[in-house]
């Protein structure tokens, strides 16, 4: 069994589910790397729960390449494993279980790699950095961000190792999401005209909504190189009302946006307040207090690399592969982009098509793609 193999049973036996802590990680990959004589950076979480860590290997006052990737996975509950989620499972070929491809086999060859690059002596140095919290909104990395923004040197490159089937990825939507609030007047149901049904008033801006994304989807920006064209609106829940007989006074509702780089997601969200407020003014002769409250939840951006510059053909260099593309799911390379200026490429072992699923699995040779991929790069930062 190769070293990386062997790295992701050990990898995908730690339940990091998001709700979970990942520290029991964290201190096995920082053990791991400490053994090797390369010297961790944690960045925990508020709470002390959960941390970020960043390693580096090589010459720390030279710009150098970053291999991202995200410690936590998503929940099993309520899937149809036909094995156990936890314990990685070799079958014809393929490797099952939670997080195989998003994304512990990248990181299972990243420390797979990692002694070779210190006995390689590296003239531009290597660095790991392994979040939480990636999968409820990219939550984790930006208190390592945080610490990085402050740094003398800031990376060359990013390579945030999702699962791309080894793809050069250079593009990707970026995400808001809110929670919204209506707020009406509870009446008995047999006086419903003297009330503010907050449902309705939900139900009104959610159709609002709907209608200013076939407003985006028909006249909007639209890029070909996505699997939807267009940036997309999204209402994913809705809850409001106590009993049947009661007016209800408060509705919310969760809502997301999918925007493309070149799309202004700012405007999208004034158009969105603009027709809550005008919705909200039909209601107050009734109710003069009728209005609604926006909460984000979620937020990172968009991610988008030229196709002809450096870092992506530094990646293709290491893949072998020419061809580039565009994903519809978001990452933490516009993370990178935006509070390091570091130009940031997705490129990993599996596919996204089985994340998030059951029986969700890597490939062995897509696992070997990606240790040829680590040790080109260990021999191009060593020339």
């Amino acid at each position: 069994m190769s070293a990386s193999l062997d790295l992701l049973h050990t990898l995908t036996a730690f339940p990091t589910v998001s709700r979970d802590s990942n520290l029991d990680l964290i201190a096995y990959v920082r053990d791991y790397l400490g053994k090797l004589g390369i010297t961790s950076m944690l960045a925990p979480s508020e709470d002390g729960r959960k941390a970020n860590l960043w390693a580096t290997i090589g010459p720390a006052d030279t710009p150098g390449i970053v291999l991202s990737g995200h410690t936590d996975v998503v929940p099993v509950e309520g899937q149809a494993w036909s094995t156990d989620p936890f314990t990685l499972t070799a079958r014809d070929g393929n490797l099952y279980g939670r997080g195989s491809a998003d994304m512990k086999g990248f990181i299972a060859c990243c420390l797979a790699m990692a002694p070779q690059a210190v006995k390689a002596k590296l003239k531009t140095p290597i660095h790991f950095a392994f979040s939480y919290d990636e999968e409820i909104g990219c939550v984790g990395v930006r208190r390592l961000l945080d610490l990085l923004k402050d740094a003398p040197v800031k990376p060359r490159l990013c390579i945030v190792g999702e699962p791309t089937m080894m793809q050069a990825v250079t593009a990707h939507k970026g995400k808001l999401g809110f929670r919204v609030t209506a707020f009406g007047l509870e009446a008995h149901s047999s006086l419903a005209p003297i009330g503010v049904n907050a449902i309705y008033m939900a139900a009104d801006l959610i159709g609002a909504i709907r209608a200013i994304q076939k407003d985006i989807a028909e006249h909007g920006v639209r890029d070909g190189d996505y699997e939807v064209a267009f940036t997309t609106l999204h209402v994913g829940k809705m809850q409001g009302g106590e009993v049947m007989n009661i007016v209800p006074n408060r509705a919310s509702f969760d809502f997301e946006i999918r925007y493309l780089p070149e799309d202004d997601e700012g405007a999208i969200v004034a158009r969105i307040r603009a027709a809550a407020e005008k919705i909200a003014e039909t209601y107050r002769p009734v109710y003069p207090d009728a209005r609604f409250s926006f909460a984000e939840l979620q937020s990172y951006p968009a991610m988008n690399t030229p196709v002809d510059s450096e870092a992506v053909k530094f990646v293709h260099a290491l893949t072998g592969g020419n061809s580039t593309g565009k994903i519809t799911f978001g990452t933490e390379g516009g993370l990178f982009q935006k509070a390091l200026g570091t130009p940031a490429v997705v490129c990993g072992p599996g596919n996204i098509a089985v994340a998030h699923k059951p029986d969700e699995y890597v490939s062995e040779a897509q696992m070997a793609q990606c240790d040829r991929m680590m040790a080109r790069l260990v021999e191009k930062l060593s020339a």
